[in-house]
């Protein structure tokens, strides 16, 4: 889900979805009426309190909503998408949980617990009307593709699931898709005032153009800072979600900054103690990746030293980081049926991680002679590995890997002897795919390098 920066220019353009909701249904706007109980879907899902809900009957019939998806392990927008959506319901005030309604719904319901979404909704302040929802994996897909919100899970995809948010009347029909990362002023107006045709709009009376400053100046630091950091950390207004900012450029080593800034799941990922220490410190909701450029993070570090009155001058902390690197055994002896395959699939998987096709290849070719000395119950294995040796680039490549890690974990299920302590099952809920690996830091072979900390370790075998 990187990019969310950038794209909120793209998504600022409003998709009506009156028109959209009955090209997908496949009848005409005026047989499907407003998109009532005739179009949504009305399965069950259920709260961070644990209560079963209809999707139609209980969460949208009747109501002005905005509506997410999102998942609690995420490291990339997600967080900023809540943390935007926790800044609309504070602009929205009274009115939620009155007649404006927030759904932020999991796509990861096997981790996703009732439980596991309430703490996460703590974090960010969710107050009342705003519910996290979890179900059964297909009843939320069918939800997020009959909503516009599904994107199809794609390795070769950087972006996961994209940062929507879809808006919406049921009763009287008004919808729109934006971006769930744009202005939260924007996101308030839309939804408190719009949606029900500005029966409530402010009574504020709107200033004339002759007030505006006559060398009014786009600051791109502010507008920088605005939009990708003001969801969750001020200058001098105090800790939010994350730390209070001002004087940090006097306190870390602008270079420290501009790494973290730019890429903080590497930082993180390097056993860097600052960042650790700041995941801990904030309860785990962590620096998502912005996918900012170096002239970003530095016109960034600029305004807000320029806003903190630093003088520029650093305290010497460096952030520099130890590189954290266990040394992996080798899987146990009593693995006798696929040990041969697992070892070189598991070298391939080290190999995607690091976007390493040759190394992936050549393994690739260990994994099907092994696998042929298995016979016929590993013909999968073996075939899905001399698929990923004629790969030609790391899109196919990571197909036949998934294809390749599916006979493999197939087979180790069926077996009783053990993958050994230091194997572990990971999953992703964005390519929505497992995989083995090494050690307890998640090494993602599917996104490599872009988004190499996506997933979770799961504690069984698919």
């Amino acid at each position: 889900m990187r990019r969310t920066m950038g794209a909120v220019a793209t998504f600022a353009a409003i998709w009506l979805w009156t028109l959209a909701f009955a090209a997908m249904s496949g009848g005409s706007v005026m047989a499907q009426g407003r998109r009532g109980a005739d179009y949504f879907p009305n399965v069950t899902l259920t709260t961070q309190d644990g209560e079963p809900v209809r999707f139609y009957d209980d969460l949208l019939k009747g109501k002005i909503v905005a509506i997410n998806l999102i998942y609690t392990t995420c490291q990339y927008a997600c967080p900023l998408e809540t943390a935007r959506m926790s800044q609309v319901q504070k602009k929205l005030g009274d009115r939620m949980g009155r007649d404006v309604f927030f759904y932020s719904i999991t796509i990861d319901p096997e981790h996703d617990t009732p439980a596991v979404l309430k703490e996460y909704g703590e974090k960010f302040h969710a107050g009342p009307g705003w519910k996290f929802l979890t179900g059964k994996k297909e009843d939320i897909d069918l939800v997020s593709r009959k909503l516009g919100l599904y994107s199809p899970p794609d390795p070769g995809n950087p972006d996961g699931h994209m940062p929507y948010l879809l808006v919406g009347n049921e009763a009287t029909g008004q919808w729109m898709r934006n971006s769930a990362v744009d202005n939260a002023g924007f996101l308030a107006r839309t939804i408190g005032d719009w949606l029900n045709s500005w029966q409530t709009k402010s009574t504020e009376p709107l200033k004339s153009f002759a007030e505006v400053p006559a060398r009014l100046k786009l600051d791109r630091g502010q507008y920088t800072f605005a939009n990708h950091c003001a969801a969750c950390h001020t200058i001098g207004g105090g800790e939010h979600f994350g730390p209070d900012l001002k004087g940090v450029t006097a306190r870390r080593d602008h270079d420290w900054l501009a790494r973290f800034i730019l890429s903080p799941e590497k930082v993180r990922e390097a056993g860097d103690p600052i960042a650790l220490a700041l995941r801990a410190k904030y309860k785990s909701v962590v620096m998502p990746s912005l996918d900012l450029g170096s002239d970003d993070a530095k016109v960034l570090i600029e305004y807000i030293e320029r806003e903190s009155g630093a003088s520029g001058e650093t305290a010497g902390t460096s952030g520099a980081a130890t590189s954290v690197a266990a040394a992996p055994a080798s899987p146990p002896a009593t693995l006798t049926n696929v040990k041969g395959v697992l070892d070189p699939y598991l070298r391939i998987q080290t190999a995607l991680n690091l976007d390493n096709l040759a190394d992936a290849k050549k393994d690739a070719r260990a994994a099907a002679d092994e696998a042929a000395k298995l016979g016929a119950p590993a013909a999968a294995m073996q075939a899905a590995a001399s698929a990923l040796q004629q790969a030609a680039d790391l899109k196919s490549a990571r197909a036949a890997f998934a294809t390749l890690g599916d006979a493999l974990m197939k087979q180790a299920k069926a077996s009783t002897a053990p993958l050994g302590d230091d194997v572990k099952v990971a999953y992703c809920p964005m390519v929505q795919k497992h995989w083995l690996q090494k050690g307890e830091k998640i090494r993602n072979p599917f996104y490599g390098n872009e988004m190499s900390e996506c997933g979770r370790l799961s504690d069984k075998l698919p």
